[in-house]
Parts: C-alpha cells; structure tokens; sequence
C-alpha cells in the first residue's frame, strides 16, 4: 500500500530514495518545526519519519496537526523519553536497512 511519508531530519540512510523505491510518495524537511511540516504536507499524511532524535519534539507537533499519522523513528541516536510514547515504530539504522523500514511502511 503506497502512502504519503514525511521525512524529518538529514537522510544519512538514504530513507528518502528507499521509500520512493517502494512506491510511496516522499516529502522531506530539514527542521521539523510547525511552517516546515505544514509545507511538507504533514496534515495529510500517512506516515511521519524522524531521523534525528535531536528534533524530537517535533513529534508533538506533527500529532498536533494530524492525530492520525503514524510516527516512526529511524535515527541513530535514542529517543528522549518524553517522546517515546508518541511513537509508533522505533528503528536502529544498525539494525534494519532502509528497504526493510520502507517494505514495514507498506505493510
């Protein structure tokens, strides 16, 4: 099943070409804050992928304008607690390949 996916942070894993790969239709920001959500489409979309655990309370922000998205956490570093039981899905990069993240995307 496509979806409409908004990545949120640098794309050192290349998450952006892998979901694309997979069918889904990509949008990506640098800076999770409020405009840049917006402008990526968040309220309408299906899925938001954080990458940096730094811009964490950006999660809050994307539930705000969509209660509905599905947040998944693919970043290196861990998730400040605060944040953890807003997410839906946390994933190491050590551990799963980007094409993995987007094929669980679908599914």
């Amino acid at each position: 099943m496509s979806s409409h996916v908004v990545v949120v942070g640098l794309d050192d894993h290349d998450m952006q070409q892998a979901l694309a790969d997979a069918g889904h239709t990509v949008t990506h920001v640098d800076i999770g804050n409020r405009p840049g959500l917006e402008e990526a489409g968040v309220i309408d979309a299906d899925v938001y992928l954080l990458t940096e655990a730094k811009q964490a309370t950006s999660i809050s922000v994307a539930k705000d304008l969509n209660p509905d998205v599905k947040i998944v956490v693919y970043a290196d570093e861990s998730l400040p607690d605060f944040a953890r039981g807003q997410a839906d899905l946390l994933l190491d990069p050590q551990l799963f390949e980007p094409a993995t993240v987007a094929e669980e995307i679908s599914g």
